[in-house]
């Protein structure tokens, strides 16, 4: 075969489609007790009002990552509000940093009560960037200024659930961005209504060795979010994470809280991905 041949094979092979992980992998079996949720903030191309009629359709039963303006949409198609965005100050400026706490107490203890009046049961929060400050220094920091708001979380019934990130490539000096330091955080809490948000990718990206942390950690963790590693994007196999695994994992930890598709679309038909992301979890 020429150079030629060679490369006009080469196009028509990276032309063609790339498939799913097969959803029907010897193993996973059994009854599923987790439930599926979409991260908003990765569809956006659909109206939120579409988006609720696609997560309908293709068995998925809440919305990640709402504002509480969005809230009712979701509610009004029967859908639940699996984790609701919270203070304002975003991922950078979070419990770590003392100048932020007021404003973010004052945010959150505002929002708590109208969460739990709607049936919302999870609010994100973050750490906030290192800027300087030692692992130590900011699980104190975290301490102090999530008090007020974890004890109102528990008198509301409403979760309060940090994430971890990587801080290697997407949120550089982000601080919660190991396991083991989310973990003393919650430790140190010592609450039932504060858990983390473990990303799969984020974690996979930071510190691999995914199944075994979450096995190990799985009393510490209260919400889960997928995607692709390399590129965050579509769960599939071009990429390095074996996804039926990780989710037997998690189902074999007893987990019953939300598994969330957060994965950026790669391929034109991202309401394809979306079904093949929640084929791949449907164990």
């Amino acid at each position: 075969m020429d150079r030629r041949s060679v490369m006009k094979n080469l196009s028509l092979l990276a032309a063609m489609p790339v498939a799913a992980i097969p959803a029907d992998i010897p193993g996973l079996t059994g009854e599923r007790r987790f439930t599926h949720s979409v991260c908003r903030w990765c569809f956006k191309q659909f109206p939120l009002e579409e988006l609720c009629a696609i997560a309908n359709d293709i068995g998925i039963r809440a919305i990640d990552l709402l504002s509480p303006e969005e809230w009712d949409v979701a509610l009004r198609a029967g859908l639940s509000v699996s984790l609701s965005n919270g203070a304002s100050l975003g991922i950078t400026r979070g419990f770590n940093d003392p100048q932020y706490h007021a404003q973010l107490q004052q945010e959150l203890l505002d929002l708590i009560p109208k969460a739990a009046d709607k049936g919302i049961r999870q609010v994100i929060v973050f750490s906030g960037n290192r800027n300087g400050r030692s692992d130590a220094e900011g699980i104190a920091h975290c301490v102090a200024g999530l008090a007020p708001v974890v004890a109102e979380a528990e008198r509301r019934g409403v979760r309060i659930v940090m994430e971890l990130l990587n801080s290697k490539i997407d949120h550089k000096d982000y601080q919660c961005d190991r396991t083991a330091w989310g973990v003393e955080l919650v430790r140190r809490i010592d609450s039932p209504y504060f858990r983390l948000l473990y990303d799969i990718y984020h974690m996979q990206v930071m510190e691999g060795d995914v199944i075994r942390t979450i096995t190990d950690n799985a009393e510490y963790i209260a919400h889960y979010h997928t995607a692709g590693v390399p590129g965050r994007h579509e769960i599939d196999d071009t990429q390095e994470l074996y996804y039926p695994a990780i989710i037997r994992a998690i189902q074999e930890t007893g987990f019953e809280g939300y598994v969330a598709q957060e994965f950026i679309p790669k391929y034109p038909d991202k309401l394809g991905s979306l079904k093949a992301g929640i084929q791949v979890c449907d164990i």
